[in-house]
């Protein structure tokens, strides 16, 4: 088994981004292979059906997303999720993705929210705000 999936300093420097600029809500990292790190893939204000459409369907992505969601009292919310997106055709890159989990909830102690999902029905926008609420 190789050694432990890190983060990439571009990774570092995109999450860094999204928690103190809030300018963006969204970074999706994928497995750079060769350089044995999770790297960036987008860093963007995504709606949630453009997250859901920026995931490919045959391989497995590491997500945090801030979902904007309002409460059953109509007050305006947020809650950050670390998503493990592990489509069934991507088991093969599950123990590198599994790795960069672990490393970005340890990086990621206020992000309560974590969840593991093999099809984008699991990542419904109702689902998400019961989680996250």
């Amino acid at each position: 088994m190789s050694s432990p999936t890190g983060l990439s300093e571009s990774s570092l420097a995109a999450l860094r981004h999204m928690r103190e600029q809030r300018e963006i809500n969204t970074v999706i990292l994928r497995y750079a292979g060769a350089q044995g790190v999770l790297v960036p893939e987008i860093e963007g204000n995504l709606t949630h059906d453009e997250l859901l459409q920026s995931l490919p369907a045959d391989q497995p992505r590491l997500v945090v997303h801030e979902l904007a969601f309002a409460d059953p009292e109509g007050t305006r919310r947020h809650a950050q999720l670390l998503i493990l997106w592990m489509p069934l055709d991507a088991s093969e890159q599950e123990w590198a993705y599994s790795d960069g989990f672990t490393a970005l909830r340890e990086f990621l102690p206020d992000v309560h929210v974590h969840l593991t999902a093999r099809r984008t029905d699991q990542l419904a926008y109702r689902r998400l705000v019961a989680l996250s609420g």
